[in-house]
């Protein structure tokens, strides 16, 4: 199973948020270019067809109830650097979302699930 530690996504990214598009578009661009450059770095492979298990744990940066499918949708600039770095088109994930522990900045751990 390949992994890969993705920065938390901030605030601006959430459906819920009522931040300013030029705030959202930034946030979403820096997130989808950090995915991209921690999954070249990591060097993740997948095959050339087929869909694409992805399970995704958030560690949020805070002790608090989330929504899952809230969790899953603030990732999704994430998801967009994942599948630069993997030059293949996003329709093939097949994801799912589920809360961990919090730990100091949060996280999402992204992991490929072989087949």
């Amino acid at each position: 199973m390949q992994s890969v530690r993705l920065p938390w996504p901030p605030k601006e990214l959430s459906p819920n948020s009522r931040a300013h598009w030029r705030r959202r578009h930034a946030a979403s661009k820096s997130m989808r270019r950090a995915a991209h450059i921690l999954c070249l770095e990591a060097k993740l492979r997948v095959a050339a067809d087929g869909d694409i298990v992805l399970r995704l744990t958030l560690h949020p940066p805070v002790k608090r109830e989330h929504d899952r499918d809230n969790g899953l949708a603030r990732c999704k600039a994430l998801l967009d650097g994942v599948a630069d770095a993997l030059r293949v088109n996003d329709r093939r994930f097949r994801p799912t979302a589920d809360f961990a522990e919090p730990v100091e900045g949060g996280c999402v751990v992204l992991e490929i699930v072989e087949p």
